[in-house]
């Protein structure tokens, strides 16, 4: 008797929805248990959903595109009797040719290498994915590894069908034309008596029951490359990658159809796209459609005397955290100034008391002290975005960032526990970190945990500046020279201190009107400190 089997959608792992990407059977097609029958992707990761029975695949009930979560139905499946008769049958009648009273094809088997072709000018690649292992039988044209270099990546198709009896490669290991990939046991088949009714018997390398079924799932939907580095897809609907990927890839601004991925069955992951991403900016010559051309390195000796002055390892790694945040964070900067004239009267009246207390009372004191109650009223500033991008992090506690210059380069301790100090706590803890930096003993945990940071030019000069976000937050304040000027109050103009703000934030979590909001609230704090007690 025979009878079908549904094979459902198992449990997902706490995802409710995902997407089938890819179907890896067709109808007619025999699968063992464990074989794989579609591919699905949620926001996180892809995964293939097995048969759970063999048999003969009756029907496929679902299409790629489809939504589908744990339970739905996706493959209908041919069991019992007659299709188990039907197998061993068929098994039999390959084994046995006294059964079909045919003339068995003389099998001649040779040992051959597979060896790496022309690579299209590449001295050397990386081998990232091996799709073949030993006691695999493989088909002609069927992908065995897939190579990488610096420009793009490429699978390496077998040239002769066979058994694989040994490889000569990992992943990670660099290879060059003309060296041996693996061992292949080739088949070739004689052609059949004359006096013989029947059709030949398929090669062992072309029967269900010869291919394992991870080397079946490796081989569904990969087309015979060609042998030359592969090029980008030129569709955007060509692009196989997850959707959290794609959302990660317009955040940057990349043309995912420029990237060539890395991952499972040439899938493009994160990774990829921040390799992409950092070689562009490292190289804009490769940069893709509509790039522009880097010129020659200059030798600036011919024109006078040079010395090369190496960077030191805080200057490096604060270079590239930049470079980092600059590309990766949509900045919108607003200005703004603040008449502090009240505030710094009453910062003169109490520095000399502050200073009986081993305190040094500077006006960037009661910024930090405005900034963390602002902070309170704008909870979007004090947050930072999920890993997925889909929403926001909001903090309930409140670190301040503050930029310190030293002789080895910009740092950004952090002053903890904001919210609650007393401002005479708060200059006390800044003056000690600033310290702390300019003797080099800031510690890893020193600079850990901030929430928004304060970048200040005051002491220096300057009227406005755009202060990079310092990333995972979302906001940065620049404070610039404070300065006189003349201000119409009633009838006359009298002379008021100004102080200029520059308000850098993340596009994607703050919008204008909001930015402006904070600005304008910040100022009416800090015009006069008396507001904070309202």
């Amino acid at each position: 008797m025979s009878s079908n089997t549904t094979i459902y959608v198992p449990d997902l792992g706490g995802a409710d929805q995902v997407e089938v990407i890819e179907i890896l059977v067709t109808v007619g097609d025999q699968v063992a248990p464990e074989h794989g029958l579609i591919n699905v992707e949620g926001d996180k990761a892809s995964m293939d959903i097995p048969s759970s029975s063999a048999g003969t695949v009756a029907a496929i009930l679902v299409n790629v595109g489809d939504k589908v979560s744990e339970g739905t139905a996706i493959v209908e499946l041919a069991t019992g009797e007659t299709q188990v008769q039907a197998t061993e049958t068929s098994a039999l009648a390959l084994e046995s040719s006294a059964v079909q009273e045919v003339t068995a094809p003389e099998v001649a088997v040779a040992l051959r290498s597979l060896l790496v072709p022309d690579l299209g000018g590449a001295d050397e690649v990386e081998v990232i994915e091996v799709h073949i292992a030993p006691g695999d039988f493989i088909e002609k044209e069927i992908a065995v590894v897939t190579l990488e270099s610096d420009k793009a990546s490429m699978d390496v198709p077998a040239e002769f069908s066979g058994k694989v009896v040994s490889l000569a490669v990992k992943v990670g290991d660099k290879v060059s034309e003309g060296m041996k990939l693996a061992e292949v046991e080739e088949t070739s088949l004689a052609v059949p008596s004359p006096a013989s009714p029947a059709a030949p018997p398929q090669s062992a390398a072309s029967t269900p029951q010869a291919s394992s079924p991870q080397n079946q799932s490796s081989q569904v939907g990969r087309s015979a490359p060609a042998q030359q580095l592969a090029v980008p897809v030129q569709s955007y609907e060509e692009v196989h990658a997850s959707p959290s990927v794609r959302r990660f890839g317009r955040e940057l601004g990349v043309d995912l159809t420029q990237i060539a991925g890395t991952g499972e069955k040439a899938r493009i992951v994160k990774e990829n796209v921040q390799d992409y991403v950092r070689k562009t900016l490292n190289q804009p010559g490769r940069a893709g459609r509509g790039a522009v051309s880097v010129p020659d390195p200059v030798n600036f000796a011919q024109f006078g005397e040079v010395e090369h002055v190496p960077f030191n390892k805080i200057k490096k790694l604060t270079g590239q955290h930049m470079e980092y945040c600059w590309s990766t964070v949509p900045h919108v900067t607003q200005f703004g100034e603040v008449d502090i004239t009240a505030t710094e009267a009453f910062r003169q009246d109490h520095k000399d008391e502050a200073m009986q207390k081993g305190v040094r009372l500077t006006l960037l004191a009661f910024v930090m002290q405005v900034l963390a109650q602002t902070l309170q009223e704008f909870p979007h500033f004090n947050a930072s975005l999920d890993p997925n991008g889909e929403g926001l992090l909001v903090k309930k506690y409140c670190n301040l960032g503050m930029a310190v210059e030293t002789p080895a380069g910009l740092v950004v301790p952090v002053i903890k526990d904001v919210i609650g100090k007393s401002l005479l706590e708060i200059a006390y803890e800044m003056g000690m970190i600033s310290k702390k930096a300019r003797e080099a003993g800031l510690t890893p945990a020193d600079m850990k945990g901030g929430c928004m940071t304060i970048s200040s030019l005051g002491g220096i000069g300057g009227t406005a500046f755009t202060p990079i976000v310092n990333a995972p937050e979302v906001a940065i304040l620049g404070v610039s020279k404070s300065y006189h000027k003349p201000v119409l109050v009633g009838d006359e103009f009298v002379p008021r201190l100004m102080l200029p703000l520059s308000l850098s934030y993340d596009h994607r979590v703050i919008d204008g009107a909001e930015g402006a909001r904070f600005l304008t609230r910040f100022a009416e704090l800090l015009s006069d400190i008396r507001n904070l007690l309202l």
